[in-house]
């Protein structure tokens, strides 16, 4: 996939041989467009903002092929399969990474990551020190050394957050990925306030109306989730992750009223 790349496992690295992107138009004309390292290293910052998470690994991916050596791609890529849930590739790739690069602190910290949504506590927390080692002050670092310790259930994680969201800026962009934490630890209304927390400026991006459709619906305040997810829409009516919400709010809506006639059928 990427030249200086290690080979990827044939199971649990099957996805990084489908990387693709669209299909290329022919005989149309564009204005050209420089597709270097920093071309493909915004788009994937700007996809990682939006919450498009495969476009944004497509994107460290590309990074990667203009420059091997380039270590926040190595750290984009592990960070993405742990946004899309693949806890145990984010393991394998950030120890391809590490092979490579052992004292990179945002690499040990998103393994950190990967080990503490896996359940291997203690290993977690030895990679999360390492990275601190390792000039530990950016807003990644302690947001995954806040992640170890919410798997750990110690009461620090709030004090890793909320420094996190300091060396972050304060902005909306680091309290929506805490909130993420929080909802995958199932800490709901944490994971709500913090996104709530943030400064202005939130609400033009789909990914915050998206979160907060996500809390919305767990804490059971689901005309709430269904207005988050129409902003969402009416900011981008591509966007998947909230094209997935709303039909899986459908089909709880569905499911609702066909119980309800179940009920009054049977118990009337």
């Amino acid at each position: 996939m990427m030249p200086a790349s290690p080979e990827p496992n044939e199971d649990s690295m099957s996805r990084f041989g489908n990387l693709e992107f669209g299909p290329r138009q022919e005989g149309v004309v564009t204005p050209e467009v420089v597709t270097d390292e920093a071309f493909h290293l915004r788009e994937a910052a700007t996809a990682y903002e939006a919450g498009d998470f495969e476009r944004a690994l497509r994107a460290f991916s590309r990074v990667l092929e203009h420059n091997a050596r380039n270590t926040a791609a190595w750290a984009g890529q592990v960070k993405m399969l742990i946004e899309l849930g693949e806890l145990r590739e984010a393991r394998l790739w950030a120890d391809k990474a590490l092979e490579q690069f052992p004292k990179e602190p945002e690499l040990l910290a998103a393994k950190a990551i990967a080990l503490a949504r896996l359940g291997e506590v203690d290993s977690a927390l030895a990679f999360s020190d390492a990275a601190i080692e390792e000039r530990g002050e950016s807003a990644y670092i302690w947001l995954a050394r806040g992640d170890v310790l919410l798997a750990r259930a110690e009461p620090a994680a709030a004090f890793c957050f909320e420094r996190a969201t300091i060396l972050g800026g304060g902005g909306w962009f680091i309290r929506w990925l805490i909130s993420r934490t929080y909802l995958f630890y199932r800490k709901f209304s944490l994971a709500l306030k913090t996104l709530l927390s943030g400064q202005a400026g939130h609400d033009i991006s789909p990914a915050f109306w998206v979160q907060a459709g996500l809390c919305y619906s767990e804490l059971g305040r689901h005309e709430l989730a269904r207005h988050a997810i129409a902003q969402a829409l009416e900011l981008d009516p591509r966007h998947a992750a909230a094209n997935a919400l709303e039909n899986r709010m459908e089909r709880h809506d569905w499911w609702h009223w066909l119980r309800g006639h179940l009920r009054r059928f049977f118990f009337r």
